[in-house]
């Protein structure tokens, strides 16, 4: 499918600063500093913003798309939020020497999906609340979670990369890509169709029946992932790929071995799990519940993140029984100091500060400051990755996160 003389020409100069960018060589000094931490080295720490409200940041039309057809507007608007990134709030961000073009993957699907009524307070805002209509409701609601069924389109994968190629492939190489950021929250998946209330007093009055559901959805998403790896599906991700809900995977431990740079196992690769919905719920039942079924994924992959929003600081027991466990989220409701005393320099300490500093009436950068220094220092000795994420509102004022990542970096200097 070819697109029109202008749109190209919008695309092709975006991907020229993007180049141009690329080719600094502050990029691979940033990516030596992401190695160290994964491995655990001492290194300050590290930032890196994501999950931004895109809606509220555009400033002098930076975001504002022009082309006309859907292809070439998708790639316009990622080429302009990563320049745009890159200009104001960076971070420890790098910015990748290829483009991209993925393949054309396809899954069946686990056979159930949310059935939901949405309430939004900004109609431009992907945030909303959600009532959940259950579908989990009794024991045998279990055979309505079906085992996916997955398929490469190669035919129209080698058309995007061709169209792709055509547009960019002079500027910079084109990489086709693969499956390569696994994120993995079957909790997630679950309280959509059993509902959050529901769900949480299962644990303790239908316990059977939520291990029974819990094993068949991990059935289906083995299989699925046994899919991805017999297909030759997946890409490594040792690199600018976000890992879990955290940073950069940059490391020389994977893709490790034995490895076939033709046909990528997930042996070779970070994998990722979290239960955010399980952040009241006690060790014992987050093993019972949560983490024992997700070690059939967990394992299988060479190095793992795990959590999200959950604090974990009071559950690593059961933590330490993931082998091959290297980065843990530590959210904005854990004790620093108790955390710091669990992870000490055994793991990466993902720091996310509350973005809710960010939503108030009054921008306050001193608070704001204050609270990422507290944490630092209370995690001193710790590998540590600050990652500001779940970023609802800027109340439409952009300059808030700018200033922010300034911040944030005067403080991780201070911290070298």
């Amino acid at each position: 499918m070819g697109i029109s003389t202008a749109d190209r020409n919008v695309l092709r100069e975006l991907a020229k600063e993007v180049a141009e960018i690329a080719s600094l060589p502050v990029h691979k000094e940033k990516a030596e500093l992401w190695r160290r931490l994964n491995q655990l080295e001492p290194v300050r720490p590290l930032v890196w913003i994501n999950e931004i409200p895109w809606h509220e940041m555009n400033v002098d039309d930076e975001l504002t798309c022009r082309a006309a057809d859907r292809w070439a507007r998708g790639q316009e608007a990622h080429l302009r939020m990563l320049l745009y990134q890159w200009r104001h709030m960076p971070g420890d961000m790098i910015v990748s020497d290829y483009f991209t073009s993925p393949l054309a993957i396809r899954s069946t699907g686990l056979g159930i999906s949310e059935d939901v009524e949405v309430v939004r307070t900004d109609p431009a805002s992907g945030v909303v609340s959600r009532r959940f209509h259950r579908q989990i409701v009794e024991p045998q609601d279990v055979e309505k979670i079906k085992m996916p069924q997955v398929t490469h389109d190669e035919k129209a994968t080698e058309a995007s990369y061709a169209r792709t190629c055509e547009v960019f492939g002079d500027i910079m190489p084109v990489r086709k890509v693969g499956r390569k950021g696994n994120w993995f929250a079957p909790w997630d998946e679950l309280i959509r169709w059993w509902g959050v209330q529901e769900a949480m007093m299962d644990l303790a009055l239908r316990p059977q029946m939520v291990n029974d559901v819990m094993t068949r959805l991990m059935d289906a998403y083995v299989h699925e992932l046994d899919q991805w790896e017999e297909l030759n599906l997946l890409t490594l991700n040792n690199d600018n790929t976000r890992v879990g809900s955290g940073g950069y995977a940059y490391t020389d431990e994977l893709p490790g071995e034995p490895y076939d740079p033709s046909h990528v196992r997930t042996k070779n690769m970070w994998g990722s799990a979290t239960a955010q919905i399980f952040s009241e719920v006690s060790p014992q039942m987050h093993w019972e519940f949560a983490t024992r079924h997700e070690m059939r994924w967990l394992t299988r992959w060479g190095l793992t993140y795990y959590g999200c929003c959950e604090p974990l600081d009071k559950k690593m027991d059961v933590l330490r029984r993931i082998p091959n466990l290297r980065k843990i989220s530590m959210s904005r409701w854990i004790d620093p100091v108790r955390a710091a005393a669990e992870l000490e320099d055994k793991y990466v300490f993902s720091f996310k500060p509350s973005p809710a500093i960010l939503a108030e009436d009054n921008w306050r950068p001193q608070q704001a400051r204050k609270e990422l220094r507290d944490v630092l220092q209370k995690a001193l000795g710790c590998r540590i990755e600050i990652i500001m994420k779940d970023i609802s509102t800027v109340r439409y004022k952009p300059q808030r996160l700018w200033e922010w990542s300034r911040i944030a970096m005067e403080e991780a200097e201070s911290f070298a």
